[in-house]
């Protein structure tokens, strides 16, 4: 996962170990746009950086970290750090009996911020903060199918929010993105994949500097596939 600074360096977040349930968090850093990287730093123990989708920057400037566990039970929950990686500080959720990992945050207007989650309950799963990630409520269900298949999605300057997911409840042959302004009702908007047989899986998404929305997903667990979009009526 990567994360761009306020001061332009690039911190690549990443794991080091033999699964989830026994890895770590480590870093590197460029101060060159990618050409050149940082030697490798741990993250303190029992931090973890973000698990699959991204960090994003809060209003204040702090980096929030959406990670989560795999031992006998998933549960998300919330990592912060200053820009210099220093001061990390730990947040629980209430996962209210749900089985979720690897969230992905949007931001809305008023302050609200949303976690949307992979989740083992056939359904991707929502969290909500009014305090700028200090507190959340209790883990749901939101309406959305979900094949225990990661995530991901990113609010846009105009206020749309994008999700990108496997809209079925088994298997990763399809692949659509979706679209929402308060991030309760999502509508279908584009189709990425729809086939007979195939996996489709681990999205990425973001939003360039001109406004176009970047995404990256395994294409049949052999290739990486990118697609480069525009959204109209901005």
């Amino acid at each position: 996962m990567l994360f761009k600074k306020d001061n332009g360096d690039i911190i690549l977040f990443y794991k080091i170990g033999p699964s989830p349930r026994e890895w770590w968090g480590m870093y590197k850093i460029s101060k060159d746009n990618g050409k050149s990287w940082s030697e490798k730093v741990k993250i303190p123990d029992s931090f973890y950086g973000p698990i699959k989708d991204k960090a994003v920057r809060l209003k204040n400037g702090t980096i929030l970290c959406p990670t989560s566990i795999e031992k006998e039970n998933w549960n998300i929950y919330v990592e912060t750090t200053d820009q210099d990686l220093k001061q990390w500080r730990k947040t629980k959720v209430d996962n209210n009996g749900f089985n979720a990992i690897q969230p992905t945050v949007l931001f809305y207007k008023g302050g609200k911020i949303q976690m949307l989650c992979r989740s083992r309950e056939k359904r991707i799963v929502e969290t909500w903060s009014k305090d700028q990630g200090k507190t959340w409520s209790p883990v749901k269900a939101t309406t959305l199918v979900n094949n225990n298949s990661g995530i991901d999605a990113v609010s846009l300057d105009n206020g749309l929010k994008l999700l990108i997911c496997n809209p079925i409840e088994r298997g990763r042959n399809k692949l659509n993105i979706l679209a929402s302004v308060y991030g309760e009702n999502w509508k279908e908007i584009i189709v990425l994949e729809d086939q007979p047989k195939g996996e489709f899986s681990y999205p990425a998404i973001i939003k360039g500097k001109d406004g176009t929305i970047h995404v990256t997903y395994t294409y049949n667990r052999v290739k990486v596939k990118f697609v480069h979009l525009e959204i109209l009526g901005k």
